[in-house]
């Protein structure tokens, strides 16, 4: 996937427009969220989300891109990112990761979560846990004058610290009028190394943590990439502005985390 190679600093009037794409990613999760448990194929999830999509005015971002086939991207188990959706029922101790996109006025947002089927070992909670957690300590780092590095050595150090793989080849992004911009976001780095991180960049954010190595590889289908451990992998993807004190996050897990407290309290 190819990356622009200038930043585009983006202005207020475009940050809204990203954060209305963004907040629809949000919502279309939510909508998945309802739905995902045993029995459940992808293949379903994928057709609930695109019509969803299209119904709230927007376009899938990721149907077509690339050549892709599909609205989302779902990667169950070992597969760590653009798992295609298919029939196979998800079985209870599953997870499997949604990442969607959509292109809403022009502008792209982008965001993931992963997501427990029924009852999933505690080795694995741990994984989607720390996963999250990762996502957040790397945004803390989204800040003027801060580096790239910053952001990945935020998540690095803390997956690893909990003995998790964390993925190399795969790196979050610039995010705007197009799907994937400069700069990249790797999650491992060193402190003060990189780009400077200035006002009004767009970045997503998305850590990929593998509960055993960091080493991945590509399926025959030419999309999926899988742990080559075979281990489970966790994903959690955030579209935020780069800000002098905090970073503006643009997307959210609140209505995600909404339907999932609902489902386990029926």
């Amino acid at each position: 996937m190819g990356f622009g190679r200038r930043v585009h600093i983006k202005t207020d009037e475009e940050v809204e427009l990203l954060r209305v794409s963004s907040l629809l990613v949000g919502k279309t999760l939510a909508v998945v969220a309802e739905r995902i448990r045993p029995g459940v194929t992808t293949l379903q999830l994928d057709a609930v989300a695109e019509e969803f999509i299209r119904d709230h005015g927007a376009e899938p971002g990721f149907k077509g891109y690339g050549g892709f086939p599909n609205s989302l991207c779902t990667s169950v188990n070992e597969s760590v990112v653009h798992g295609i959706p298919n029939d196979r029922p998800l079985e209870d101790g599953d997870i499997v990761s949604v990442d969607c996109g959509v292109l809403k006025n022009g502008f792209y947002g982008d965001s993931a979560y992963t997501f427990a089927v029924g009852d999933i070992a505690s080795e694995v909670q741990k994984l989607l846990d720390v996963t999250k957690e990762c996502l957040r300590l790397a945004i803390e780092q989204a800040v003027v004058g801060k580096r790239i590095g910053d952001i990945g050595f935020a998540c690095q150090s803390y997956a690893e610290q909990h003995g998790f793989g964390v993925v190399r080849e795969l790196v979050g992004h610039g995010l705007g009028r197009e799907l994937h911009e400069a700069p990249e976001v790797p999650n491992y780095g060193r402190r003060g190394n990189g780009p400077r991180l200035m006002d009004g960049m767009v970045l997503a954010i998305e850590p990929m943590i593998n509960l055993g190595r960091k080493e991945i590889f590509h399926e025959d289908d030419g999309w999926t990439i899988v742990t080559a451990d075979r281990k489970v992998s966790a994903h959690f993807e955030h579209d935020v502005v780069v800000r002098k004190n905090q970073a503006d996050v643009l997307s959210s897990f609140n209505e995600i985390e909404e339907v999932l407290k609902k489902n386990r309290n029926v």
